[in-house]
């Protein structure tokens, strides 16, 4: 694990201020304002920050994000949730209720590259939020918005979640043991889905803001982004008319390729073309079966698969699956164990790439969380400090847009601001 400030016993205290000062990536200089909430805007609003923008995050008065709560467990006083998507962020709370916090957030949003907000669509608008009332005073704002079901269309104003998304996307109806239930992500697909979307909608708005001058609104739809990953799955539907079934860990449209237990777990294959199959049938004791007519090539294979996928099952009983992984990776075959989270993050692999890092945090030390999976060569990922206390910077920023000490105590005690 290691610890992107380089701090160390010889080095000086992390210094969150000078950290701000000199913060350095791809997106160095743009400022965003952070008005979502919960996963799906948060994701995206922390890959923004990884990329080196200032993300100030816009919390309630009342406690914050809902996901500081979501516990146990907690680091702190914080819901792990909560730090797993906030990392590189200012938190100022704000009340939104009250016409000093409303101004403030305002006046934020006039000078702000980007705006993000996950509200229901409409309840910015009543806000004075807005994208169309903060981009007249702000022509080149690029304002992202993520909702369940998009700014448009009869279920526009429905409430959006994760799991119905997942589910009314068709995405669910794929996703299971064949025969059985079905089931979602084991993480929240749909929300983190549109966290990436809205971040490659923001980017392209942002480039062409450069040639017009002009920002412009980004609307994502939980349940689009859910859709779009249908993919093959829907055009295959369209292709046939027929529709789709669930496979558990397997592929519709290629076999062998799925997870198979092993004499001491699982183990994934890929046998995606007959080259493979002429590869991988010999490691498991099936070499016999390379020639045979009825699974030559990959049509035979997927057309016979409930005649096959039993023989390869009990030929990969045998062995133990990290020596099935090695001797098929000898041979050239993708394929890999079946790892729980905890195998996962302690992979020579995802160490080596970094995804593991200890991030410092103003009150408990350092903490640990996850690495940003974008290597850029140039302008790299930077990530200074875990997720911001509560309301960590109200004051810090109130005193970068020009209050004055007097000023600040006041806002305190109206309780527009809390800090």
């Amino acid at each position: 694990m290691t610890r992107p400030d380089g701090e160390g016993e010889d080095q000086p205290p992390y210094d969150a201020a000078k950290a701000w000062a000199t913060r350095e990536g791809a997106l160095g200089g743009l400022r965003v304002l952070d008005l979502t909430r919960i996963l799906s805007g948060p994701f995206a609003s922390m890959v923004l920050a990884d990329l080196g923008a200032d993300v100030i995050k816009i919390e309630d008065t009342r406690g914050g994000d809902d996901t500081r709560r979501w516990g146990p467990p907690f680091q702190g006083e914080d819901a792990a949730y909560y730090h797993a998507v906030n990392r590189n962020k200012r938190s100022l709370a704000v009340d939104l209720k009250t016409p000093e916090g409303l101004s403030l957030v305002r006046s934020l949003a006039l000078s702000a590259d980007v705006v993000l907000e996950n509200f229901r669509p409409g309840t910015a608008d009543r806000l004075g939020l807005g994208y169309d009332e903060l981009s007249t005073a702000n022509p080149r704002l690029v304002y992202g918005s993520v909702s369940g079901f998009g700014q448009t269309g009869p279920d526009s104003r429905r409430a959006g979640y994760d799991a119905i998304a997942q589910a009314m996307s068709g995405v669910m109806g794929l996703t299971g043991p064949a025969g059985g239930e079905p089931v979602r992500f084991g993480v929240a697909g749909a929300d983190l889905g549109a966290g990436m979307w809205v971040v490659i909608g923001v980017l392209a708005a942002l480039r062409s803001r450069d040639t017009t001058g002009r920002g412009q609104h980004v609307d994502v739809a939980l349940l689009d982004g859910m859709v779009s990953w249908l993919t093959y799955g829907a055009q295959n539907y369209f292709a046939t008319g027929k529709r789709p079934h669930r496979h558990g860990s397997a592929h519709p449209n290629i076999v062998p390729y799925q997870a198979f237990p092993t004499a001491d777990g699982d183990i994934m294959v890929a046998v995606g073309n007959d080259s493979l199959w002429a590869r991988f049938a010999p490691v498991v004791g099936l070499g016999h079966l390379v020639d045979d007519p009825r699974f030559a090539t990959n049509p035979d294979r997927v057309s016979r698969r409930d005649e096959l996928l039993p023989i390869i099952e009990e030929a990969f009983l045998a062995k133990p699956a990290t020596e099935w992984a090695a001797l098929l990776e000898e041979a050239g075959v993708p394929a890999g164990p079946v790892h729980e989270v905890d195998e996962a993050l302690a992979h020579p692999q995802v160490l080596a790439r970094d995804m593991v890092v200890d991030l410092p945090h103003r009150d408990l030390g350092d903490v640990r969380t996850l690495g940003s999976p974008l290597k850029l060569s140039g302008t790299p990922t930077t990530l200074r400090h875990a997720s911001p206390a509560y309301a960590e910077h109200t004051r810090e920023l109130l005193a970068a847009m020009g209050l004055d000490d007097a000023a600040i105590e006041a806002m305190v005690a109206s309780g527009g601001v809390r800090g």
